[in-house]
């Protein structure tokens, strides 16, 4: 698994992306509210004990003297003893004049620049590879004949600063800690009951019949609300697909036992002549319809492979003047045994267009066998480009312009005198919409009432 799909949230639950999305903040923020205790700890550790080396610093500076031309100091236990605690930290002190120079005390100690409008200067130093919190006073020695500054150096090592800061840190450690737990039971708590309704919208559509279809009767938030419309929709309109499916087998049931019916009554009746010559005709009749049972067959199969999207191939360049001339070359003997003159008007050159090319080869057979079918007796296949058309023209009877969308529906003849079985148009209305290709049936003559053709067009888009 590459790291890319470790961090991609899509593959778990709505209820686990929620926790992170709610629960990374969150911890984000207990880190800063950490980072943020501790530093403040440290903080107030430094600041209260720069209180008692400002303390000690003026104890130790109340005792600086003039003795013998010279400062001096008698230094006080208590002036150290007030930095003593628990941590045993190590105090040091020092004593310097105006000019930099040591005086007194019990180790030198560096100086730290003074700080406007203060007496008092801290400041993290090292001495001798210890680290120290030094605080530095500057004074002056008032008398009747002078007047001389000095500095008084106070250091002090950092264990209890560091104990202090440590003890100020676990209690709020543990502050945080606490309210961060009941951060998380509260986070927790309300995506789950936030959550519930979609609990009983995913519960309700389990425990639905997987042959109802009826829409979901259910209390939601208005969020939810509207995924509840849109799988109501969805469920209209598959009782509408499953509508059309139940029409269509009856009707493909009827059409197909009407057939069988007659070869087995055409059968019968044959079996009880003893004459051969009727056997020959009851043959030929059961011929007849057993072709036009197998063509009605096929057309049934064509249509609901149509019908089925994930079966359908992807589509591709296909020159349109070579697939009629195909379909031409294939049909033309058949035809002409009818009395048919079927032929075809292209181009020389490829007229291409991106379609599959098995179901505008099946479009274009049952555009010819209808026009065969239905009285023609001159059928033309044409191909023209700017944009790619296809079209089938014959001199039938045609189709009343109010009948020609009707046509469209499997099984509706618009005549009952031709054989056709009603689905040629249907199979090819449906291989129009599969490519987005647009569909006429208009009259090739229309001044002439009694024979007036038909001319079906499949006109691809100009970027096909």
């Amino acid at each position: 698994m590459t790291p890319l799909r470790r961090w991609r949230l899509s593959h778990l639950s709505l209820y686990r992306r929620l926790m992170v999305w709610l629960l990374c903040p969150l911890a984000l923020l207990v880190a800063v509210m950490l980072l943020q205790a501790w530093l403040a700890s440290r903080e107030a550790a430094d600041r209260a004990f720069d209180r008692l080396l400002d303390a000690a610093s003026l104890s130790i500076a109340e005792q600086v003297r003039w003795q013998q031309s010279r400062l001096w100091m008698d230094l006080p236990p208590s002036a150290l003893e007030m930095l003593a605690t628990d941590a045993e930290e190590r105090v040091f002190y020092a004593l310097y004049d105006a000019h930099g120079h040591f005086v007194t005390g019990n180790r030198s100690l560096p100086t730290l620049p003074a700080e406007n409008g203060s007496q008092m200067s801290y400041g993290d130093v090292t001495s001798r590879g210890m680290p120290l919190r030094l605080g530095v006073l500057r004074a002056r020695l008032e008398g009747w004949d002078r007047s001389d500054r000095f500095e008084v150096r106070v250091a002090q090592t950092r264990e209890g600063r560091r104990a202090l800061a440590n003890q100020l840190f676990l209690a709020s450690l543990v502050n945080i800690v606490i309210i961060a737990g009941l951060a998380v039971v509260v986070v927790l708590l309300s995506a789950r009951f936030a959550l519930e309704p979609l609990t009983r919208l995913r519960r309700a559509i389990r425990q639905r019949n997987p042959r109802t279809l009826a829409p979901l009767e259910l209390p939601l938030p208005r969020e939810l609300a509207e995924l509840r419309q849109t799988l109501n929709e969805l469920l209209a309109r598959m009782r509408r697909v499953r509508a059309n499916q139940e029409r269509f087998i009856g009707d493909a049931s009827h059409q197909l036992k009407t057939p069988l019916a007659g070869l087995s009554t055409r059968a019968e009746l044959a079996l009880r002549q003893s004459d051969p010559a009727t056997w020959r005709e009851a043959l030929a009749t059961m011929h007849g319809t057993a072709t036009k049972t197998a063509r009605l067959a096929g057309q049934l199969l064509s249509l609901t492979r149509l019908n089925n999207p994930e079966a359908t191939p992807a589509k591709q360049a296909v020159d349109l003047t070579a697939l009629a001339r195909r379909c031409v070359r294939e049909a033309f003997s058949r035809h002409h045994r009818r009395g048919v003159d079927l032929g075809v008007e292209a181009p020389e050159h490829a007229v291409m267009a991106s379609a599959n090319d098995w179901q505008l080869e099946e479009a274009l057979n049952n555009l010819i066998e209808n026009a065969s079918l239905y009285g023609a007796s001159q059928v033309t296949v044409q191909v023209t480009d700017t944009p790619p058309r296809l079209a089938v023209i014959d001199d039938g009877p045609g189709i009343p312009e109010s009948q020609r969308l009707l046509m469209l529906r499997p099984f509706h003849r618009g005549q009952e005198t031709g054989d056709g079985s009603g689905l040629g148009l249907a199979i090819v209305d449906s291989i129009a919409r599969a490519h987005d290709i647009r569909l006429s049936l208009q009259a090739v003559h229309p001044d002439h009432p009694e024979r007036p053709g038909l001319c079906i067009a499949l006109t691809f888009s100009s970027d096909a």
